[in-house]
Parts: C-alpha cells; structure tokens; sequence
C-alpha cells in the first residue's frame, strides 16, 4: 500500500507516471492508451518518453445492476476476460453472461471500424509495450488489454496506471512483466475519486488527443507494399519533413529520430519512414537502387498529401546516406510539392542526372573528417543550379557521433527548414 495521491487531471498524472517510466526510454517502448480515459494519460508519457503512441481498443462489460462494475472486459485482437467469481458473487448465469458479451462485442466491433478508420493498430510485435490507463479497479480492462497486447506479438507488456486498487495491481502482477502504480489506497473508491478534474472522454476527444499527440507509427501504402514509418504532427504550422534513411538505417536511426525531436520541438511535424521492407532491406542491392527509393519516396508525399494530419502541410526533405541521393531525385522530380532539402552525410552523388534539375534550396551537411564524402559533396554541389549551401561540421566522422556534432546537424537542419518555410510561403 502507499500513501493516497491525487491528481489534478489526466495530463497531470501523466506527467507523474512518465517520471515513474523514465527508466524503459531507451528500450524504444511503444505506449497505448486505454480506451478512452487512458489516452489523455499516454499521450503525455509518449511525449515525455520520446515514444511511439497509439490506442489498445477495449471494452468492459458491466454488472447488470451496476454497468460500472466490471463482471469482464473485451479488447481487440478477438480477447475476452470474465471474472468468474464475481459473476458467481452477482448470480450472473451463463446465459446472462453470453448475452452480455455479445452486446458488448458489437459495441467493441464498432469501436474498433471507426478509431482504426484514421489510426491503423501499430505492429507490436518484438516491442517493449507500455499499456497505459487512468487508474485499475478490478482489473478485468487491464488484464484483457495485457493478452491483446501479448497476442499481437509484444516481447514484453508493462501496465501503467496512476493509481490502483489494491486487489487489482495483485491480480495484473500476475499477467504483466511489469506494474507500474503511482498510488494503491488501502480503501479503493472510483477512480475518478482520486482526480480533482475527471471529466467523460468522447470518442471525438480522444482522436484528437492522439491526432495532437507527439509520436504515432503509421503503415503507407505505396503501391503493393506498406511502408512502416513514425508520424509525428505536434502542435504548430509545419513544414512536415519527410526523413529517407540511408543503407543499414531504418525509421528507428537514434541519429534521425535525435534530429526529428529536435524539429518538433520547433513546431515541425515529421515522418521517419522505411522506404524498404525488411526483406528488401537485407539485399544490398536495393539499398542502392535509388530509381526505387526515389519511386517509393515519391509514393509517399503523395500519401502525405491526403492523410487527414499532413494534407494541410508542406513538405520538405531531409536525407541520410543512399536516403539523400532519394530524396535529391524526388526533389527534381516533384518541384510543386518539396519545399527545401537537408542531406545529413549524403551520397547526393548517385543522385548525379537529378542535380541539374532540383529548384528546392539544398542544404548539404557533411562532417570534416568524412573525407570521402565530403569531396563527393563538393564535386556534385558544383553540377545544382537551385540555392545550394554547403556545412562542414569540423572534427565530425559520417555518423557524426562526436560530442555536439549531431546538436549542430539538427540546429542546421531546423534553420535552414524554418528559413525555406517563409520564403516559400513568401
């Protein structure tokens, strides 16, 4: 037992659990809300973690003469849980129970049609999975959330709440890798008796919770494949930055995900996305292939372009390695649509017949002691005929791993985007 907590609000106890959860940052977790009341509350540990979020749809089914009571919980992924002894308890039959579910089923299948419309269910599979919730009462929710989220191929499942019942964190220590609860009162009442403001949250709210929230894996369908990457749209004008990765990297690059953090801090949506799946990636051949990397690059402005959290934005690229030669290629190929260019250590090079042609102003930022690359930088610059400006960051090798190289990389990146914005815009 601790000492009872309560909470200003939701986005409060946000901030409490995410100082709790601090600890698993660098094991790249993936954070799901709870249906409904728990996504205000992961969407501020997503921020404060620098994590991926997303929603695990769930559904309780209530007490006949007590529909907050929860006799068991449905959650998709087709997982149900039922509290037998309390059904015993209440004199809840089989046949009561069954017509039970089914109702509440229906009502989950709807859920499920119009949240995952806008927001596809992210893959799970091998990721470190926070499940989080604004507080655990008997634990049927959680404990169903738990097996949806095991089922879809997590490697390990956290549950995280604010505050819990006594009973019930015993009950989920069982099923979880891991419980994490700020409070656990001797003397449980509604979870909401331990909030100051705890308002309903309506479907409407809770999408536009995670539509403002910080980070969101989305899959873009590009011709016959889909293509894994992670959408981040914080509050601000824009521009979006579109980020190629380069041969070995993927949309998890710390170095890339380092410099995206730094754009939304400005106010810069961003999307990290794998222009490769994971098959293709392991054949050297095609992470050379810039023709195909520029064809899937293009695919994707066009998705950005109709997605309901990019459409309004505009589109700049940022480009690593092979990534930039992409991007440099897509640049000249879509003029109307990329505003400015950033190549991070890139072999714009085996991007040579697109040069000429590319009209978005460039920014070329190679470090001094990649040599190589540097001198392949300065002999392709010389064949642009767009704004073309050359950085050398003294000191640093091509992964810029030295101290403060990669803080000068984002510094760049994020003047030269906000500088094209306006002219643009101008």
């Amino acid at each position: 037992m601790t000492d009872v907590v309560h909470f200003v609000d939701r986005h409060q106890a946000g901030e409490a659990l995410a100082q709790a959860l601090d600890p698993f940052r660098d094991e790249a977790p993936i954070v799901l809300g709870l249906t409904r009341g728990g996504v205000s509350v992961a969407t501020v540990v997503a921020q404060a973690l620098n994590a991926p979020l997303d929603m695990l749809v769930v559904q309780k089914i209530g007490a006949p003469s007590e529909p907050e009571l929860g006799l068991g919980a449905l959650a998709e992924g087709d997982v149900q849980v039922i509290d037998t002894v309390l059904c015993q308890h209440l004199g809840v039959g089989d046949a009561e129970l069954r017509r039970l579910s089914r109702a509440h089923a229906d009502a989950l299948d709807a859920r499920i049609r119009h949240y995952r419309q806008e927001f596809p269910r992210h893959d799970l599979r091998d990721r470190l999975v926070i499940l989080v919730d604004d507080g655990l009462a008997t634990g049927s929710t959680a404990h169903a959330a738990i097996r949806s989220a095991r089922r879809a191929g997590a490697r390990h499942v956290i549950l995280a709440v604010p505050v819990g019942s006594v009973a019930g964190v015993r009950q989920i220590a069982q099923v979880a890798d891991d419980v994490i609860c700020l409070s656990t009162p001797e003397v449980f009442g509604a979870v909401g008796f331990y909030y100051d403001d705890f308002p309903q949250l309506s479907d409407r709210g809770m999408l536009e919770e995670l539509t403002h929230g910080t980070r969101g894996e989305v899959a873009v369908p590009v011709g016959e494949v889909l293509l894994q990457g992670i959408l981040s749209v914080p509050h601000g004008t824009g521009p979006l930055v579109v980020f190629a990765h380069g041969s070995g990297s993927s949309r998890l690059s710390p170095r890339n995900q380092e410099v995206a953090q730094h754009l939304n801090q400005a106010g810069m949506a961003t999307l990290l996305i794998d222009l490769l799946t994971e098959d293709e990636a392991a054949e050297r051949a095609q992470v050379f292939d810039i023709e195909h990397l520029a064809d899937r690059l293009e695919g994707v402005l066009a998705w950005t372009r109709t997605a309901p959290r990019t459409s309004h934005l505009g589109v700049s690229l940022f480009g690593a390695s092979t990534g930039a030669a992409a991007a440099i290629a897509v640049a000249a190929r879509c003029p109307e649509v990329v505003r400015s260019v950033v190549s991070r250590g890139g072999r714009i090079d085996l991007a040579r017949r697109w040069l000429p042609l590319v009209q978005a102003p460039t920014l070329l930022i190679v470090g001094g002691d990649d040599v190589d690359v540097l001198r392949l930088n300065r002999e392709a610059s010389a064949h642009m005929r767009c704004q073309v400006s050359l950085k050398v960051i003294p000191g640093a090798s091509h992964l810029f791993e030295e101290p403060g190289a990669l803080d000068q990389v984002a510094n760049l990146a994020r003047d030269w985007f906000a500088a094209t914005a306006v002219s643009h815009a101008a």
